[in-house]
Parts: structure tokens; C-alpha cells; sequence
């Protein structure tokens, strides 16, 4: 049968994506559990999800991971209520790791969504310094403030970007640290999504670049002198990903790139991330 229908992609990704990924892709993820250091340490929770009936695992790469085989009921259990663990991919893990936000730092998570890499960045800060999480969606950020106040977290503030917001521009130069976790087509959590896999279009993709390409720009001027912009997303797609890079830096020669994480589901056992550290001559 066509490669498409094998891998179960519309025909125009099966040349943009290896197929190995593309079968890995097809398997059941495993359920990645962060440990809140803010409340307990990895033997702590692993006790804890223990008492429970839960056998966890170490990650392997994330020093802060937990991993449960199959499928199983974590948030109704004590360890998820009183804010001990965090569902989040060993690969979104990496992701806040690779940010380096510190104590007293001034940090922004531009997209913070639902605020799953907002509360990694709030325990390597260990509370201290002031924590910004922003989104364009009033509910999304609704629902961090929820997940924050059960995690312990109260170094973050929050702010709904709206059209013709002022807010960018009077903190222009005034953040170490930037993240920019892009909207982006999701190709690296189709195990957990499959059904996304037959809504995209490759009129999504052509969307998207260019909204990608637009909140880097609008990034871009928060960041201090010395200071780092991370771009992130959980593409597997090389537009999304490093091509984005080479026209962010072609558009401002004052960044330049540091490290880069590229982790993949064959190849890691994570969903599947690309990020790159930018930084501010």
C-alpha cells in the first residue's frame, strides 16, 4: 500500500517526515510525569505515586521525570491533587530545562497556553524573580492559574495579549529570559492526538509559518543585552523548526544561536521537540 496509508499521513508529509518517526508515531505514548521540586524531590513523589498502586520509572534524560507504563488514573490520586506531579512529556521537560531560568531572573513564557512549561520554569526559579506567563486565550490562562496555585507557584503573573496591546512594547529590554513556545502543527504529539493527524492540511502549515515567524519578531525586542530567547515547538517539520531559526537571525543580526534540542519519538522516547537558544549580543 502507498506510504501514506501505511503511516497513516496525507500524502504531501510523507516526504517531509522520516518514516521511522512517522511508525513511531503510531504507537501509544507513555505517561511522562514531572516532579514538582517545589514541593518534593523524585524519591519523594516516587514514594508517594507508590502508596498509590503506581510503579514509576526514572526518565531518562529529564532529572525532574516519572514514568508510568500504560495507561493509568494519576489526577484523582493525592500525588497529583497536592501538587507533587505534573503530567508533562520528558521532551516538554527538556524544553523548560534547556531555558536555564534562574532564581531573581526576569522571565516571559510568551505562549503560555495552559501553562505546563510556566510551572517548570516557576521550580527552577524556586519562586524568586518575576515569572510573566502570556497568552492570547483568556481560558487557557484561567486554567494555569489553577494548575499554579495547586503546584505552590506564587512568582507568576499573567497577562491576556490582545490586539493593539501596549504591554510588549514597554518592557522592551527588560527580560533574561524569553520563551517562545510557537503555535505549531503537533506533528511530534501525534501519539498522543492521532486523530490530528488526518485534520492537517498543508494550508495549516502555510498559516502557521508565518505566525511563527511574527511572534519571534515581536519577541525579539524584550530580550536584554546578554539575555537568551528560546523558540520552541512539538514539530517534527523542518519549517516550523530550523528553517524559522535561519530567517529569525537573517531579520536580527544582533541574536545569535546557541544550543539546540531536537528530540524525536524513534530516537528518544519522547513526543517530538525542536527548540534553539537565541541570544542577545
Amino acid at each position: 500500500m502507498p506510504a501514506s496509508v501505511a503511516l497513516e499521513v496525507p500524502d504531501w508529509l510523507t516526504p517531509k517526515i522520516d518514516a521511522a518517526e512517522l511508525r513511531t508515531l503510531l504507537e501509544h505514548a507513555p505517561l511522562d510525569l514531572r516532579v514538582n521540586l517545589l514541593k518534593a524531590t523524585r524519591e519523594q513523589a516516587f514514594a508517594a505515586l507508590a502508596a498509590e498502586g503506581l510503579e514509576a520509572t526514572p526518565t531518562p534524560h529529564s532529572p525532574w521525570g516519572l514514568r508510568i507504563a500504560g495507561r493509568r488514573q494519576v489526577t484523582t490520586g493525592p500525588a497529583f491533587r497536592d501538587g507533587l506531579v505534573e503530567i508533562q512529556d520528558e521532551g516538554s521537560q527538556l524544553v523548560a530545562a534547556l531555558v536555564d531560568a534562574r532564581p531573581g531572573m526576569r522571565v516571559v513564557d510568551l505562549c503560555a497556553g495552559a501553562g505546563g512549561k510556566t510551572l517548570a520554569l516557576a521550580m527552577t526559579m524556586q519562586n524568586r524573580g518575576q515569572l510573566v506567563a502570556c497568552d492570547v486565550s483568556a481560558a487557557r490562562l484561567e486554567g494555569a492559574m489553577r494548575r499554579l496555585r495547586r503546584a505552590g507557584v506564587h512568582n507568576v503573573q499573567f497577562h491576556l495579549l490582545t490586539i493593539g496591546d501596549k504591554w510588549l512594547k514597554r518592557r522592551t529590554g527588560t527580560f533574561d529570559r524569553v520563551l517562545v513556545d510557537a503555535p505549531c502543527t503537533g506533528t511530534g504529539t501525534w501519539r498522543r492526538n492521532p486523530d490530528a493527524r488526518l485534520r492537517l492540511t498543508e494550508a495549516d502549515l502555510a498559516e502557521l509559518l508565518p505566525k511563527q515567524a511574527a511572534i519571534l519578531d515581536q519577541a525579539a525586542p524584550l530580550v536584554r543585552a546578554g539575555g537568551r530567547l528560546i523558540y520552541a515547538t512539538c514539530s517534527l517539520l523542518r519549517n516550523e523548526n530550523e528553517d524559522q531559526v535561519t530567517g529569525f537571525l537573517a531579520r536580527h543580526p544582533e541574536f545569535t544561536v546557541g544550543e539546540r534540542l531536537i528530540l524525536t519519538p524513534a530516537r528518544h522516547g519522547t513526543d517530538g521537540f525542536f527548540a534553539a537558544t537565541l541570544e542577545r549580543r
